[in-house]
């Protein structure tokens, strides 16, 4: 099975961490961290939360001091891993945290990948124990299933559903209504009818961001992500995803729309000149962009980026008229208490509060959590809103209905060779969006080369 070979390949990391660490093994730091002496006689209790999210991002002061004051005696340090949010920076930082003998209690993860990866270097407390203590299930509670080997070791705390914004304006121009129910074909024919004039100020109907570079492979799933299961590369037990016709049905529509209905900004001019997902839309050189709903907090503009025309949203396009709506690829936080840490009760007492009631006091993004009702929901978007420039041009009523009716597709753990498949895929796709493949040719070399990484990382 791929998770075995995957916990196995991550045992020189396990190995390399337990070197580094010393003798302090699990225990974290020495007792000037606020932690409890041999005596036992302190009460009070210090946290250790390391993070890649910003005090913008993610309104820290408020959250913690709402919890400190709700747990007298219990106080939250914030580790700020990188100032301006860059998750790769931190995960960095987050390693070598990891590998000293600094005190950490609490640990939040970015992606699954991430996540997946510091399960296995063991640096993250399986969570069951408190789960069934306090009686409830993690994969009903929460509308992200975050279990690895069928253990919780984080729970989820924001809910980021990918969407489409849509530049209104350009939609009444066009005589056109904001979809609530639509499939890739609509989609597709929406973005032929927004698409306007030639040359260097022609405006696209949409703009599709990456791979370049290998990243972003999600535009390249597009049609397997709104799928219940097997929405990735690859499969739930590690074998290749890439003969379901989804894979192919994807490369077709980005091919259409670019190539023949010339709707999408070509993929030529995202490399040579570095575009940007956010400037193509607030510049309105694309009518249409798909992306993650982290944007919610920029939909009405920001000092950088100001928005001067009208925005509304819509679901994550289906394949066909029959298939659920608002199955979509979804972000979250993960939100875990460190292996090491010497008050693994107090963090996950943390964890739990802040993935549930903290989102809300934080109020930056929509829950992960399943008991928040339709009407929260509406509260804490006008709280985002509010913090924009212009919130009176975001479409709310689109931007709530959408969220609300949004779900995530399974999440297949991923494999430790995971970035070799995304270079291989990236690569063959280069060469059929450059002319130099037909489409035949992608799909095959893509799933030749997948499966010799397959299996060459079998064990």
């Amino acid at each position: 099975m791929k998770r075995k070979r995957w916990l196995t390949g991550a045992a020189a990391g396990m190995l390399l961490i337990s070197l580094l660490s010393g003798c302090g093994g699990s225990s974290g730091g020495g007792e000037s961290e606020g932690t409890a002496g041999s005596s036992g006689s302190q009460d009070k209790v210090n946290l250790r939360l390391y993070t890649y999210g910003t005090e913008d991002a993610y309104n820290w002061s408020k959250t913690l001091k709402a919890y400190e004051d709700a747990n007298p005696g219990v106080t939250v340090e914030l580790v700020q891993l990188s100032e301006k949010g860059d998750t790769q920076e931190a995960s960095k930082k987050l390693d070598l945290e990891a590998a000293s003998s600094a005190q950490m209690d609490i640990l939040m993860f970015s992606d699954p990948a991430g996540y997946a990866q510091r399960v296995a270097l063991g640096m993250a407390e399986p969570l069951d124990d408190y789960i069934a203590k306090d009686g409830y299930k993690e994969e009903t509670d929460y509308k992200v299933d975050t279990r690895l080997n069928g253990k919780v070791y984080a729970l989820p705390g924001k809910f980021n559903p990918w969407y489409v914004l849509l530049n209104k304006d350009h939609l009444d121009e066009a005589g056109l209504s904001v979809p609530t129910d639509w499939t890739w074909d609509q989609f597709a024919d929406y973005a032929k009818k927004l698409t306007k004039g030639e040359g260097a100020s022609k405006r696209y109907g949409t703009y599709f961001h990456g791979p370049q570079g290998g990243g972003w492979l999600e535009f390249l799933k597009l049609k397997m992500e709104n799928q219940p299961e097997n929405s990735d590369f690859l499969k739930e037990d590690g074998s290749s995803n890439l003969d379901d016709p989804n894979f192919r049905a994807t490369l077709e529509l980005r091919l259409k729309m670019e190539k023949e209905d010339q709707s999408s900004v070509p993929y030529t001019d995202m490399i040579s000149q570095k575009l940007n997902y956010r400037t193509q839309f607030y510049n309105q050189s694309a009518s249409m962009i798909v992306i993650g709903s982290w944007m919610n907090s920029e939909l009405g503009g920001t000092d950088k980026v100001p928005l001067e025309f009208n925005v509304a949203v819509a679901p994550f396009p289906k394949n066909k008229e029959g298939d659920p709506t608002g199955i979509t690829p979804v972000t979250t936080d993960y939100v875990a208490v460190a292996a090491k840490s010497k008050h693994k009760e107090e963090a996950y007492k943390f964890v739990r509060w802040y993935t549930t009631e903290g989102q809300t006091v934080q109020g930056k993004n929509i829950p992960a959590w399943s008991q928040v009702k339709s009407d929260q929901v509406e509260q804490i978007i006008d709280t985002i809103l509010a913090g924009t420039k212009n919130p009176e041009k975001v479409d709310k009523k689109s931007l709530v209905d959408t969220l609300i009716a949004s779900k995530a597709s399974a999440i297949v753990p991923p494999a430790s060779y995971q970035a070799e498949v995304f270079k291989a895929v990236n690569e063959e796709y280069e060469k059929l969006i450059l002319g130099n493949q037909d489409i035949d040719a992608t799909v095959k070399n893509s799933q030749e080369r997948v499966n010799k990484i397959i299996e060459s990382n079998k064990k």
